[in-house]
């Protein structure tokens, strides 16, 4: 299969020192990677998306890849992970699930190690400029309550009509200060 067609990539990393009131032990990193790729199908009813399925297992490789190149961290220092897909206006839903759910998470996974939980998804539409939230959660733990979050990102001029924006995003820790519910994160599976 040949490389997706890509129009772009940003990668953003967003440092927190402080929430208000108090400085954190340690800053929290995020970085998201995202990718603008035009989508084979827009405009069309197709049954077979299995070309969006290979792209997704490329662009986990890629952009996860660039995503923990910003995060400046060794790959077991990953501690949380999310993905999500905003589909232009002449996309289906479908489109983004086949991006994100088959083969997207085998090689993020792979990259930083493993990780036992799913990886959370969000699909949307719309165009150029809107808005969109990523979930995150911890890699190994999906139910540390610490690493429920998310991370808006936006693009100004994506996705036109017949692209779609996929994104992942990668953390070295949960929300700042948490203080609601749940301990401590679950070791990672041994072996």
């Amino acid at each position: 299969m040949p490389d997706p067609e890509i129009r772009k990539t940003l990668t953003l990393v967003e440092e927190t020192f402080a929430e208000p009131f108090r400085p954190l032990p340690r800053p929290i990193r995020r970085a998201v990677a995202l990718a603008v790729v035009a989508n084979p199908f827009a405009g069309r009813y197709v049954e077979d998306l299995s070309e969006l399925i290979e792209t997704g297992a490329l662009l986990g490789d890629r952009l996860g890849r660039l995503a923990l190149a910003a995060l400046g961290c060794a790959p077991e220092a990953v501690e949380g992970y999310g993905k999500a897909a905003l589909v232009g206006e002449d996309g289906e839903m479908e489109h983004a699930a086949a991006l994100l759910h088959p083969k997207l998470g085998a090689p993020l996974r792979a990259l930083i190690g493993g990780g036992a939980a799913l990886i959370p998804s969000a699909k949307g539409r719309g165009g150029p400029g809107r808005s969109f939230d990523l979930p995150l959660g911890h890699r190994h733990d999906a139910w540390s309550r610490a690493h429920f979050d998310a991370i808006t990102v936006s693009l100004p001029d994506a996705p036109r009509a017949g692209e779609i924006v996929v994104a992942v995003a990668l953390t070295d820790g949960g929300r700042p200060l948490p203080r609601v519910g749940g301990g401590p994160p679950k070791p990672p599976p041994a072996g």
